[in-house]
């Protein structure tokens, strides 16, 4: 068994994340399998893994240390990917990734390549991060992108700068994010789309509904040629699918969307050009007015280039 005092900067989260990051070398059926054997428990009472921790509450988890070890050499055995191309900055507090299309931000199966298990790995190859001392927590995304955007992605290396960076992503006067997105027809004039959105939880889409969440985008036109704009957009809000749904409903859909996008489209340009991904790139992150622990970034903006395959593909549909 090893048991744990909850500090209070980790109070407030779930059991469950508690967990996950207690035990962030061991499978995701082993955790939900203590749950279900109610190996996990809150000042000697079992609790459900959806409770609340609190400061100076004690977690005991029962599990031996053999199986510690075995998690331990699994990890260990992985290869480290190098993701020194991917970095955009760097320093005590804070990581920036520019995540590649394809690749989650964070794992939702046991077999799936995520975002956070490589920049663990690579922040423990590197020495600042080690499992077995910073129980309880360890570095994570302060947000997310859908599988197929890329683009910039935030990590915050310790507990209170995640904690600030979730809290300062939803006041875009203190950090916004923009996109780059290639999108079906000629836009003459920058605007703003207000529709609001809603998710359904079976499907997993989304759509424009009076009875979902208030949703506005803002796009401003880079340039317009053969058909096709290509867009820097802003969320105002930050709703799942929110670009691609509102592109989709301007009838303007991003160029390779596979789920909102024009079918018929996409197939052409995968027959004329072999490109067959979401022409989305989470391409630049303003950093406004901050407060501790990350005051010394106010003020600095971090960009990215549109990646090679977006590049070749507007370069092709512009030399026909």
């Amino acid at each position: 068994m090893i048991s744990f005092i909850i500090k209070k900067e980790e109070e407030g989260q779930t059991l469950e994340k508690f967990v996950k990051k207690a035990l962030s070398e061991a499978p995701l059926s082993f955790i939900y399998k203590l749950f279900r054997k109610k190996d996990v428990k809150v000042n000697g009472h079992w609790q459900d893994k959806k409770y609340l921790i609190s400061s100076g509450q004690e977690i005991s988890i029962y599990i031996t240390d053999s199986q510690l070890e075995e998690f331990k050499r699994q990890v260990e055995s992985k290869q480290v990917e190098d993701i020194s191309n991917w970095i955009i900055y760097e320093d005590e507090n804070i990581l920036l990734v520019n995540k590649p299309r394809g690749v989650l931000v964070q794992k939702n199966s046991e077999d799936s390549k995520a975002l956070d298990e490589i920049v663990i790995s690579y922040l423990i190859n590197k020495g600042e991060y080690d499992p077995n001392k910073n129980l309880g927590y360890k570095p994570a995304p302060a947000h997310r992108l859908d599988r197929n955007t890329a683009g910039i992605v935030v990590f915050g290396k310790n507990i209170a700068t995640l904690r600030y960076l979730s809290e300062a992503l939803n006041d875009k006067s203190v950090i916004s994010k923009r996109y780059l997105a290639l999108v079906k027809g000629e836009i003459s004039k920058d605007g703003e789309i207000n529709a609001p959105l809603l998710k359904n939880s079976k499907s997993q889409r989304v759509s424009v509904s009076n009875e979902g969440k208030p949703s506005i985008t803002r796009y401003k036109v880079v340039e317009t040629f053969k058909g096709y704009t290509l867009l820097e957009v802003e969320l105002l809000t930050g709703r799942t699918h929110q670009i691609r749904v509102h592109m989709a409903y301007i009838n303007h859909p991003v160029v390779g969307d596979s789920k909102y996008g024009d079918y018929e489209l996409n197939k052409l340009l995968e027959s004329k050009y072999g490109f067959k991904n979401q022409f989305l790139e989470a391409y630049q992150l303003d950093f406004h007015k901050l407060n501790n622990p990350l005051k010394y970034l106010s003020g600095r903006s971090f960009k990215i280039s549109l990646n090679d395959e977006f590049l070749n593909l507007i370069n092709s549909i512009k030399g026909e």
